[in-house]
């Protein structure tokens, strides 16, 4: 007989005494009464229920009847599951026999490792009583008893302790995008991880203004997952009621509503393209603040400033400024000679060389009916009042010059009276007719000139031959000289006074007309005014 089966004939034969022996006898058998939660094992048949023949309470009788344990140990989670736990006797924690009142399961809430658990208790969750989360009423799994006082049967799951305010729209990972410090804000949710990543003014954007709160099954709900964003007309109101479609991105980006991308919008979509200088124009030059506004353009007048102010208005409408601008620029201008000379004044000589703005512009405007087309409209009358109306008539300076230079003058100066003739004719009309004022300005003198020759020329006589009229002592000049020369050809001195006869007809001038000096001019005594001969001849 093997030393097993030995074993097994004397524990019979015990079990036999025992069961006749005495109550006392009995207690000698078994440590104590079992708790209240194992009294049904109680009776010498129940032992090996929790015993194996000779030894202690084995673990895998206890897990056959505590499977919610064994399926902790199972899946590896739950404290039991920690190596630390998992390897010792059930019995060095739930010791047994020691009376109906003994508490099986007994630990120091104080002390106690939750992180055994597996589930470390963080942020809010560490300053939580047990009892809080430990409720039957939070116990799903059918396995585990819902009793008050047990540990088991949470799940780690949020919403089996958390009502979920995103009935489940959002999945069963909550600490995706919560953490145990605070419901709200969701700190781990990156609204960049989504299918819409958020960008530009987005990110300034509160999450109700997108999101929108509404009542789903009886309670207030806040909708995350399925808003439409396929375009911005969910959330944005369309302020050009169609007219460009719902693809807003082809316009606008997320920097700014009022922002307008001119790399990727296509302006002329809007009927009214952009070229030239207004393709550098921004956008809220025109249209303002307010996108919505559609600007007419109809004219140029719409957008601009009539700078002409009302010059080209035709039956109290602005005409068209296209006819003579283009978009390359104002000053650009498409107005050519060829028009300019089908109007009232006709560009002909230095007039062909000369700016627009030299004429069309004054005073900070620009003139263009209102200007006069006298050549006083545009050049000082340096004349002043030197000429009658006869030789400027309305104010007409074309009777003297013309367009080519002034300096070329076409006038005939026998109207005047004086004709010029021999040395006269070649003299510029600068030496005769500009003076110097006694402030040393240089002033044309016409009406004002006398036609005396001491006018212009030094009387080299000092007033010999000077005669008294209504206008003073005048100088005939002419009476003895021409215009050829300054020789006194037309000098008779047969009809002086003194006829020369005789001898007195070889004499040269000198020998009678002596050099005399006076205040210290020396000049040439011609009118003599003693003509006996002795006051030539010496006795």
């Amino acid at each position: 007989m093997t030393t097993e089966r030995k074993w097994h004939t004397v524990y019979l034969l015990i079990v036999i005494i025992n069961f006749v022996m005495a109550t006392s006898a009995l207690a000698q058998i078994s440590p104590g009464p079992l708790t209240t939660a194992h009294a049904n094992l109680e009776g010498l048949s129940n032992c090996t229920k929790c015993h194996v023949l000779g030894k202690r309470a084995e673990n895998f009788k206890c897990l056959a009847c505590h499977q919610e344990i064994q399926t902790l140990l199972n899946e590896d989670r739950g404290y039991h599951a920690n190596p630390t736990v998992k390897n010792q006797y059930c019995s060095n924690c739930h010791s047994e026999h020691h009376g109906r009142q003994f508490q099986i399961i007994h630990f120091d809430t104080a002390t106690f490792n939750h992180a055994l658990t597996g589930y470390p208790l963080e942020g809010v969750h560490a300053t939580l009583k047990c009892d809080a989360c430990h409720q039957p009423k939070f116990i799903t799994n059918p396995l585990f008893e819902r009793r008050n006082g047990t540990f088991l049967g949470l799940s780690a799951n949020c919403a089996s302790c958390h009502e979920d305010p995103h009935q489940g729209t959002l999945g069963r990972n909550c600490a995706s995008c919560h953490d145990e410090t605070s419901f709200k804000p969701a700190a781990k949710f990156n609204h960049d991880k989504t299918v819409f990543e958020l960008s530009g003014a987005h990110k300034r954007v509160k999450c109700s203004q997108c999101h929108a709160n509404e009542i789903r099954n009886g309670k207030p709900f806040v909708k995350y997952a399925g808003v439409k964003f396929l375009n911005c007309v969910p959330c944005h109101r369309d302020v050009h009621n169609g007219r460009f479609g719902e693809i807003c991105e082809r316009c606008h980006t997320t920097v700014s509503f009022a922002f307008i991308d001119d790399h990727t919008f296509n302006h002329d979509i809007t009927g009214y393209p952009l070229r030239g200088k207004h393709a550098e124009v921004a956008c809220k030059d025109c249209h303002g603040n307010n996108l919505n506004s559609r600007p007419k353009h109809a004219l140029c007048t719409d957008c601009h400033k009539d700078f002409h102010h009302g010059d080209f208005r035709v039956d109290d409408a602005v005409e068209n400024c296209a006819d003579c601008h283009t978009v390359e620029g104002f000053r650009m201008t498409t107005f050519t000679i060829a028009m300019h000379n089908r109007s009232t004044f006709q560009l002909t000589g230095s007039h062909l060389a000369v700016p627009c703005e030299a004429c069309h512009f004054n005073s900070g405007k620009w003139h263009f009916k209102t200007l006069g087309t006298r050549c006083a409209s545009c050049h000082k009358n340096v004349h002043g009042n030197q000429l009658t109306a006869t030789f400027l008539p309305h104010d007409n300076c074309a009777s003297c010059h013309n367009t080519d230079s002034w300096e070329a003058i076409s006038f005939n100066h026998d109207l005047t009276g004086f004709k010029l003739n021999g040395k006269h004719a070649d003299v510029s009309c600068r030496n005769c007719h500009y003076r110097k004022n006694s402030e040393g300005t240089e002033v044309s003198v016409f009406r004002s000139l006398s036609p005396n020759c001491q006018t212009c020329h030094r009387d080299v006589h000092f007033g010999q031959f000077a005669v008294q009229t209504n206008n003073g002592k005048v100088t005939y000049c002419q009476k003895c000289h021409t215009t050829n020369n300054w020789q006194p050809t037309k000098f008779n001195h047969q009809k002086t006074r003194f006829p020369l006869t005789g001898a007195h007809a070889k004499l040269k001038c000198i020998e009678c007309h002596k050099e005399q000096t006076v205040n210290g001019d020396s000049f040439i005594q011609y009118k003599l005014k003693d003509f006996r001969c002795a006051a030539c001849h010496s006795s």
